[in-house]
């Protein structure tokens, strides 16, 4: 399985536009290098359809060991691959695009499509705040106010009233279910 580590400090060219530019056509794990320690600038990397980031100074070892981690996220093969109908809005996992029933297009960003897929692989089940931080951004992150941040914004993108959401449901305590329209 073929997997990138990228330099967002290249010298000929935006690191953070390669990962965009890559993550249009491919789902390719993609493992980010920098020496930039703000979080801003790494967030802007996982925004942009990174994997994992490490930090320079690194671990070879530990590079290797989140290399494998990513490939084996990626070659599971259990990333559903169909159609997800929320509502007016229809998603297509393979394509990684969505659509209105109107005809408009909905832009959802690399993370948000990762954290739809990671719902849909767990069916109508509870997935935990834990599993789904883990699943998306990877085993070294905790922030579980980025997570809430995301689904709003997947919610207010999806749902007809994002106040009171019919697909993306929030379990108290526990984590969120996706609900799709063949689950209703």
């Amino acid at each position: 399985m073929c997997r990138l580590i990228v330099d967002v400090g290249l010298p000929d060219r935006d690191g953070l536009n390669v990962i965009t530019a890559i993550r249009a056509w491919s789902p390719v794990p993609i493992i980010v290098l920098s020496a930039r320690t703000a979080e801003a600038q790494r967030l802007a990397a996982f925004e942009n359809g990174a994997d994992d980031c490490v930090i320079k100074p690194f671990s070879p070892p530990e590079l290797l060991a989140r290399a494998r981690a990513s490939v084996r996220r990626h070659v599971r093969g259990d990333l559903p691959m169909g159609v997800l109908e929320l509502g007016d809005v229809s998603i297509d996992l393979s394509r990684r695009v969505a659509h209105h029933r109107y005809g408009r297009d909905v832009r959802l960003t690399p993370l948000e499509h990762r954290i739809l897929e990671t719902l849909a692989r767990y069916g109508d089940r509870i997935v935990t705040h834990s599993a789904l931080i883990k699943e998306v951004w990877g085993p070294h992150r905790d922030d579980s106010r980025a997570l809430r941040v995301y689904i709003g914004s997947l919610r207010k993108k999806l749902e007809v009233d994002p106040s009171r959401p019919k697909h993306i449901l929030t379990e108290l305590g526990a984590g969120y279910r996706l609900v799709t329209d063949a689950g209703a």
